[in-house]
């Protein structure tokens, strides 16, 4: 089976689990998919994450959450396979005035909004978590 949006279905499956209050989800995994989940964990919205590399390579993602209540509030895909949204540096979006983060695909790499303005870079706008 083929995903169209592979990114939409890791932050479908993030924002279930988080509804139903599980500790832990696992996905198909990709290069692009790690590096989404390393921005999450450098920013505290999730434990941890690691990949299983068997016939089929999962990644698994330990959920955070504070007093019972998910620590990502909301998580939403802003970039679609049918409509890509580009942004320069100096117009990035600020998530709830700088308290949530937009994760940007920069020719750099993937990084948080607030890097991206940081090294000046323009890039994709692949989601936004509050």
């Amino acid at each position: 089976m083929s995903l169209s949006d592979p990114i939409g279905d890791m932050l479908a499956r993030i924002k279930n689990a988080q509804v139903r209050n599980h500790r832990k989800v696992s996905l198909p995994s990709s290069k692009f998919k790690t590096k989404i989940a390393d921005v999450l964990k450098s920013e505290g919205y999730i434990i941890d994450y690691k990949v299983n590399d068997d016939e089929k390579p999962l990644i698994e993602i330990n959920l955070k959450y504070n007093s019972g209540n998910p620590v990502i509030n909301t998580i939403e895909r802003v970039s679609k396979p049918g409509r890509r949204i580009f942004s320069s540096a100096n117009s990035l979006p600020k998530i709830n005035n700088g308290l949530g983060i937009a994760i940007v695909s920069t020719p750099q790499g993937v990084m948080t909004d607030v890097d991206a303005r940081k090294k000046k870079l323009g890039g994709e706008i692949i989601c936004k978590v509050f």
